[in-house]
């Protein structure tokens, strides 16, 4: 890896007489890492055999590789992530029935650890900006299990219409100039610049200018990059502390290898000793930087709150009645004991939305709640992410699969089994991972994995 000479020039001076070890750190092999999802019905046995160590920061988390076809990944029992990103959720640390939001959240890693923490009680908002990688963050949420979810593809000053001091809690892990990521993405090197680091904190602010409007009085908001930039790490934070005078820093409690914030790289207020820094020759992990703080009091009404969103509306339809009828059989024969927040209606999709509908109007909303499954004619066809987001003990019908018979499952065939059992669909489980639904009829398990997703 060739680091730019102006990025060398700019660290030898930042960090004096550590410049030598931070070089050559990032010269180094990067770690991987993943984290045990705690929603699921027990540990993750076959990926942690296999795991290097524990991350010492997080209690679910682990030093290894993941197998993306092993059935621990495909069911959500464990989620891929770079080790020092781990500590950000620890930090956010929300509260289950909170009101979370993760401003930038894909493609999820951090969203999911969120969720996780909240034990799927509460609401989290999981916003990404460009729509295709928020298609990718909705698929992590189901796949992870994710329940009170809502995920939406919108700009911060669009969000903020719609959320005036709503949120208890507000992650903003910001889009940076990706320094801490340049040994794990050398690529990002290409797009970097001496200007770049500053281009990147001036988009920063507006981001967290919108994240403020959405912070309820008392609530906290969590600061995050993944670059060593001053400009983006500490500046920032000086930037927010000087004009928004209701926020204060909270001390982060730091595990062995963390390092203090540089306050000598910002204003020189040794309040940002309270933030944290996480370099690679210091600590098992790439290069991180958060910050973590409180809202004393509201801010004074903002004109642009009060105007309408004039957008098109998110059109919200409920179910009719034979489709809640149809809807109403299925959970008797499966989930007698479920208890939907309130259904609505996507097209023909059917979704738990956790949260008020007027919310939602005039947002572009990718994934509103738990998608529970498709109405066709005359009958409901349950979805995949509802599978994923049970427990094998929560379904009166279940068909236990053999490991043979999942890859079968995930390569789309036909399964058949020996039990006399009566026709009807089934959660599919197998050793304790609650694997998706199928349809028995006879002696078949007619196959619902989607197209998409099989290999």
């Amino acid at each position: 890896m060739q680091l730019p000479n102006e990025f060398v020039t700019k660290y030898k001076k930042l960090m004096g007489a550590e410049a030598d070890e931070f070089l050559s750190a990032l010269a180094q092999s990067s770690y991987s890492g993943f984290r045990e999802n705690p929603l699921k019905n027990g540990q993750p046995v076959a990926t942690i055999e296999k795991a290097t160590g524990k991350v010492p920061y997080v209690p679910t988390g682990y030093y290894g590789q993941v197998n993306g076809k092993s059935l621990d990944h495909v069911t959500g029992w464990v989620y891929s992530q770079e080790p020092s990103a781990m500590f950000v959720g620890e930090v956010v640390n929300p509260q289950a029935g909170e009101r979370v939001l993760d401003l930038c959240a894909a493609p999820g890693g951090k969203t999911t650890h969120l969720i996780a923490k909240m034990n799927n009680q509460g609401l989290l908002v999981a916003n990404e900006i460009f729509p295709k990688r928020a298609k990718i963050l909705a698929e992590n949420l189901e796949r992870w299990g994710a329940k009170n979810a809502v995920v939406t593809s919108e700009s911060p000053a669009d969000l903020e219409k719609q959320f005036p001091q709503y949120f208890d809690r507000i992650l903003v892990d910001a889009p940076c100039s990706g320094e801490g990521m340049f040994r794990k993405e050398p690529a990002g090197i290409e797009y970097w610049s001496p200007e770049y680091p500053a281009e990147c904190a001036n988009r920063q602010q507006k981001i967290l200018a919108s994240a403020m409007k959405m912070l309820k009085p008392g609530g906290t908001l969590v600061y995050s990059t993944c670059t060593f930039a001053p400009e983006e790490d500490e500046q920032n934070i000086s930037w927010l502390l000087n004009n928004y005078p209701d926020l204060k820093l909270i001390p982060i409690k730091k595990a062995s290898g963390m390092d203090d914030g540089r306050p000598e790289w910002a204003d020189g207020n040794e309040e940002l000793k309270k933030t944290v820094r996480l370099f690679p020759h210091h600590l098992k992990g790439e290069g991180h930087f958060i910050a973590k703080l409180v809202n004393g009091e509201p801010e004074s009404t903002d004109k642009k709150r009060k105007k309408k969103n004039k957008r098109k509306k998110q059109s919200i339809v409920k179910p009719d009645k034979e489709q809640v009828k149809l809807f109403n059989q299925f959970i008797t024969s499966v989930f007698p004991d479920y208890q939907p927040h309130q259904l609505i209606l996507f097209g023909d999709q059917l979704y738990d939305l956790p949260l008020e509908e007027d919310k939602i109007e005039g947002l572009n909303v990718l994934r509103p709640g738990l998608h529970l499954g498709t109405f066709k004619k005359n009958r409901f066809e349950p979805a995949l992410a509802w599978a994923l987001a049970s427990l094998p003990q929560e379904a009166n019908q279940v068909i236990e699969l053999s490991q043979e018979q999942w890859h079968q499952y995930v390569h789309g065939d036909v399964i058949n089994i020996d039990a006399d059992l009566p026709n009807g669909w089934y959660l599919l489980v197998c050793e304790e991972h609650t694997a998706g639904f199928g349809k028995l009829v006879g002696k078949t398990i007619k196959n619902f994995y989607p197209k998409g997703l099989r290999f």
